[in-house]
C-alpha cells in the first residue's frame, strides 16, 4: 500500500474563518474531538475505497497522522502517510482537499456549539430538530431562495454492478429535469444516482448542480464519500444523519440495498405513519426489472411487520428509470405547491413530527438491543422506531468500529421479541446474506452473523 509521506494543504473556501480558541480546542492530539476529526480525515482521503471494514481501515492506516497548525489567518493541516490515491502528480485531489476542510468545519462547530458554549439544546426534540438545522446552515446547506429539487436516495454500498447502473440511470434521468441529490455519500446507490445526475445536469448545461453527501462519524470509515459528492456534511451520529435527509428532502427514492437501507425505510416510515404528521414526503422503491424480487421481500416484511397500512407510505417502480424522474418530479412539484399554499418553508421541513426516540442516540450495546420491544401491542410508529433501532444495531455489529468490537468482546447481539416479527427478521437477513449485501464481497459462506434472534 502505497502512501504519501507528508503534505501540507490550506483551506479555501469551505472553512468558516476560526477563532483561536476553536483553533486550540481541536489542535490537541489528546482530545477527544482531535481523535473523532483523525479518523474522519482518514476516511476522507480513501475515498471511493471498496472497503467497509472501519476497524480494518484504521489497522492499515495506523500510522496516518494529521496536524492541525494555528495560523493567523486560521489553520493549515500537515498530514503524515496519506492513501497515495488522494494525490495527483502529488499535488492532493481538489474534492478531497474541500472534504477535508468541510470536516474540520462540521467538527468544530458541533464540539464548540453544543460541548464549548452549550448553544445547542440536546434535550427536547425541538431542541434537536433546531441544532440539525443550524449545522446545516452553517455548513450552506440550506438555501432559502431555491425552489424544491431534492431527492435523497438510499440504497446498498455493497451491490452489483446492474443495481449500480440502474440507479446511474435513474440520476440521469433525475438531472435532465433538473434535480440535485442527496446520498450518505458513499459508494454503490449513494454514488450511482449521484455520476447520472451530473451528465444529466452538463447535458442540460446545469452548471451549479449539487451533490450532497451526509455523514457521521461512526459510520464515515466503512462508506468514505465517493469522488463526486461536492458537498459533505459529517452530523454528529446517526439520528442526527438520518434527521437531516429526512428534513431537506422532497422525495426520497430507495434503491436495493441492506440492513442499513432498511434502517433508514423503518425511521421514516416510524415518523410518516406518527398520528401527528399529516403531511407526506414522497417515499419511491425502485431497482432493475431483474430486482423486482426483493420489493416484494421487503414488501412482505414491512406489511407483516408493521401491517398492510404502511404500503399507502410507499410506491414501487422496476426497471423504468424515466417514469422513476417523472414521478419524483411530479412529487417535487406537489410538495412545492403544498408548501406553498401552507407558506412553509422550502429548504427546511420543520413541520414534520419526529418522535425524540428517533432523536435520541441508540447506542447499541449488547443490553440495549436485547431490551429492544418488538412486540405488536405497539402503535405502528414505535414499532417501526424499535425495529428501526435494532437494525441501526446491526448495521454497527457489521461494518462499525464500536460495534465490531462489541461482538468481539460479547459475542452476537441477542435480539429478543415477538415470534412472527423475528421470523420475517430472520427470513429479510438470510436473504441479504445470500445476496451479499450484508458486507462487500462476503458470501454465505464468509460471513458470520452478528446477532442472534430469540423469542424468549
Amino acid at each position: 500500500m502505497t502512501k504519501v509521506p507528508h503534505a501540507t494543504i490550506r483551506p479555501q473556501i469551505t472553512l468558516n474563518l476560526l477563532s483561536q480558541s476553536e483553533i486550540a480546542g481541536l489542535s490537541s492530539p489528546d482530545k477527544e474531538v482531535f481523535q473523532l476529526y483523525r479518523d474522519c480525515a482518514l476516511a476522507i482521503l480513501n475515498t471511493d475505497t471498496e472497503q467497509d471494514d472501519a476497524a480494518k481501515i484504521l489497522a492499515d492506516h495506523s500510522d496516518f497522522d494529521i496536524d492541525i497548525v494555528p495560523q493567523s489567518r486560521g489553520v493549515k493541516l500537515e498530514i503524515h502517510n496519506a492513501p497515495e490515491a488522494a494525490f495527483v502528480d502529488g499535488e492532493m485531489v481538489t474534492g478531497i482537499r474541500k472534504h477535508l476542510f468541510s470536516a474540520l468545519r462540521d467538527i468544530i462547530f458541533t464540539e464548540f456549539k453544543a460541548t464549548g458554549e452549550h448553544r445547542f439544546n440536546l434535550e427536547t426534540s425541538a431542541g434537536i430538530t433546531d441544532a440539525v438545522f443550524r449545522i446545516l446552515r452553517n455548513a450552506g446547506v440550506v438555501k432559502p431562495d431555491t425552489h424544491p429539487n431534492l431527492a435523497v436516495c438510499w440504497g446498498g454500498h455493497s451491490i452489483p454492478r446492474e443495481e449500480y447502473d440502474y440507479s446511474k440511470e435513474v440520476g440521469y434521468q433525475l438531472g435532465l429535469r433538473g434535480i440535485d441529490i442527496i446520498t450518505g455519500c458513499g459508494i454503490g446507490a449513494m454514488k450511482g444516482p449521484m455520476k447520472g445526475a451530473a451528465v444529466g445536469h452538463a447535458k442540460q448545461h446545469i452548471r451549479d448542480g449539487r451533490y450532497i453527501g451526509i455523514s457521521e462519524p461512526g459510520i464515515i470509515a466503512s462508506e468514505s464519500p465517493n469522488a463526486i459528492v461536492n458537498e459533505l456534511i459529517i452530523m454528529p451520529d446517526i439520528e442526527k444523519r438520518l434527521e437531516a435527509f429526512v428534513r431537506l428532502a422532497h422525495c426520497i427514492i430507495v434503491f436495493p440495498g441492506g440492513v442499513g437501507t432498511v434502517e433508514e425505510v423503518l425511521y421514516l416510515l416510524s415518523i410518516l405513519s406518527h398520528p401527528s404528521n399529516h403531511q407526506s414526503l414522497p417515499l419511491l422503491f425502485t431497482g432493475p426489472s431483474s430486482r423486482a424480487q426483493y420489493f416484494e421481500e421487503l414488501d412482505h416484511f414491512l406489511r407483516t411487520t408493521l401491517g398492510d397500512e404502511v404500503a399507502h407510505f410507499y410506491q414501487i417502480i422496476t426497471g423504468d428509470s424515466a417514469e422513476v424522474a417523472r414521478q419524483v418530479k411530479a412529487n417535487i412539484d406537489q410538495v412545492h405547491a403544498q408548501r406553498r399554499k401552507k407558506q412553509e418553508a422550502y429548504y427546511y421541513n420543520w413541520s414534520l413530527k419526529i418522535a425524540e426516540d428517533l432523536q435520541l442516540p441508540f447506542i447499541p450495546t449488547h443490553q440495549n438491543m436485547a431490551d429492544l420491544k418488538l412486540d405488536y401491542g405497539l402503535p405502528i410508529h414505535q414499532r417501526a422506531s424499535q425495529l428501526r433501532a435494532a437494525f441501526s444495531g446491526l448495521v454497527a455489529g457489521n461494518v462499525k468500529a464500536f460495534g465490531i468490537e462489541q461482538i468481539a468482546q460479547h459475542g452476537p447481539y441477542k435480539i429478543n421479541g415477538d415470534e412472527k416479527i423475528l421470523a420475517e427478521i430472520d427470513k429479510l437477513l438470510r436473504s441479504f446474506i445470500r445476496q451479499k449485501r450484508m458486507k462487500i464481497g462476503m458470501s454465505e459462506e464468509s460471513y458470520t452473523p452478528c446477532y442472534k434472534l430469540s423469542n424468549g
